[in-house]
């Protein structure tokens, strides 16, 4: 097949079948030891591909696959590969092959990296960086975990306001290889503090002579090194930024955070989101198909134990009710119903509201307005579910008196699901707990252990026992 051939044939492929083609290929070549091959295979490749074959071959080839690339290639691949991968190549790598990465990362790729590590490898990789390399990373990791300043990088191109357009131009080229992005350039003035910002479009396109402080604007949108993490992705999507300015109490421009920062943190906390909803089955920060199983079942045990001891009390109250079951054992029939029908409401009520609380949706509403909304919603579902029910169950039974008890109590069932789905999430943000990882369990709760009462409680008074 001719190289044009079959550039063709990888342009074809998705990213996950040219990735799986390359690993493939990749390993094939590395077991019959054609080092040579394996190397002409990822000059076409993306490093983001090449990271996620790599990432894919057998521990032992890790190393190998890595060691064919060059130093540029290394570099950028490097960043892309997952945690567990990196601290496998330190381990494995010379020390001068390390250093030669290490020290040419962005300094916010290095210090997410640093955030993995052992605290003994943290210490010896700091110890091979050049002066400004360490400077820069240990400025990074002074800043608390989650926050603008912990995620952004200091590498950013920095004007002053007198330069003509043509000294600004060349301020540009001299040091662009040295800043991670040069679309957004901002104007400090002596004391580094943030006055105003320029786009690099609107630089070239203005006549030479004229000064950056006529074309700046002076109203920029920018954040402190404390700003939470998911507010800077907040304030990224919301404005359409490919980047944003992070300033310290002074005011004084100490980095910036890019957009490609903002997706990582957007991945990050939504697999951190959809865990806790899985009732904590994982910390956000885990690989969890890379974690060991004892791990993994110390994790998902913890309200597991919840939910069967929620259970246990559920059985406890339907023991209770012996003397109308006896007489209505047709009753017992449709206790699954109920609870699970009531579970399902109250998910979909926390999960809507977690959402809104992550992406401020419902920051102009109040807890008492969304909740009664949810209640309102819970009332309309019940109404719908509860009417199909007692059909159902009257088709199934035919018995008029219990389908009614079943309809009946499937609407209070819903109503207290939507509440207590919307509710829990804003009482455990208030005790300053994890609305995502606490609702789930303590809705299962109330809905199990309340719905079973309602439900004995309303046939009891239809039937007359």
């Amino acid at each position: 097949m001719t190289e044009a051939n079959n550039s063709i044939s990888i342009q074809n492929l998705s990213r996950r079948e040219l990735s799986d083609l390359v690993r493939t290929q990749l390993e094939m070549l590395l077991e019959a030891g054609d080092l040579q091959a394996a190397k002409a295979i990822l000059v076409p490749v993306q490093p983001a591909d090449i990271a996620d074959a790599i990432e894919g071959l057998p521990e032992k080839m890790h190393a190998l696959a890595f060691r064919l690339l060059s130093k540029h290639e290394a570099i950028e691949v490097y960043e892309y590969l997952d945690y567990s991968v990196q601290e496998l190549l330190i381990e494995e790598l010379r020390s001068q092959e390390i250093h030669d990465i290490v020290d040419k990362m962005s300094p916010d790729d290095r210090a997410r990296l640093f955030d993995e590590l052992p605290a003994k490898i943290v210490n010896r990789l700091l110890e091979q960086l050049s002066p400004a390399e360490r400077e820069f990373t240990s400025q990074l990791l002074g800043y608390e975990s989650g926050t603008a300043g912990r995620i952004m990088t200091p590498e950013l191109i920095s004007l002053k306001e007198n330069l003509t357009i043509a000294q600004a131009l060349e301020r540009i080229r001299r040091l662009a290889n040295a800043s991670e992005m040069i679309y957004y350039l901002y104007i400090t003035d002596e004391a580094r503090c943030l006055t105003g910002m320029l786009s690099l479009r609107d630089l070239v396109t203005s006549q030479p002579e004229r000064r950056v402080g006529e074309m700046m604007t002076r109203d920029v949108v920018y954040v402190y090194t404390d700003t939470d993490q998911e507010e800077v992705a907040r304030l990224i999507q919301r404005y359409d930024f490919l980047a944003v300015p992070v300033v310290d109490r002074e005011e004084r421009l100490v980095g910036i955070v890019t957009v490609d920062d903002v997706i990582d943190i957007l991945q990050e906390e939504t697999t951190e989101d959809i865990y806790a909803l899985g009732g904590g089955v994982q910390s956000g920060g885990d690989n969890y198909f890379q974690t060991d199983l004892l791990t993994v079942a110390r994790k998902r045990v913890v309200w597991l134990f919840v939910l069967l001891f929620t259970n246990t009390i559920t059985g406890t109250i339907i023991k209770s009710q012996e003397d109308i079951l006896s007489k209505v054992v047709v009753l017992t029939a449709f206790i699954p119903l109920l609870t699970g029908t009531g579970g399902n409401v109250g998910a979909q009520s926390s999960t809507v509201v977690i959402r809104g609380m992550n992406t401020d949706e419902i920051r102009s509403m109040g807890a008492l307005q969304v909740i009664g909304r949810e209640a309102i919603a819970g009332a309309l579902l019940g109404v719908m579910l509860g009417a199909v029910a007692t059909v159902w169950a009257y088709f199934l039974q035919n018995n008029l008196s219990v389908a009614i008890a079943v309809g009946i109590s499937l609407v209070a069932i819903s109503i207290l699901a939507s509440i207590s789905g919307s509710a829990l999430p804003f009482l455990f943000r208030l005790l300053r707990l994890d609305p995502a990882l606490m609702s789930a369990p303590f809705i299962t709760t109330a809905v199990d252990v309340a719905g079973v009462l309602i439900y004995f409680n309303l046939a009891r008074v239809i039937l007359k026992i």
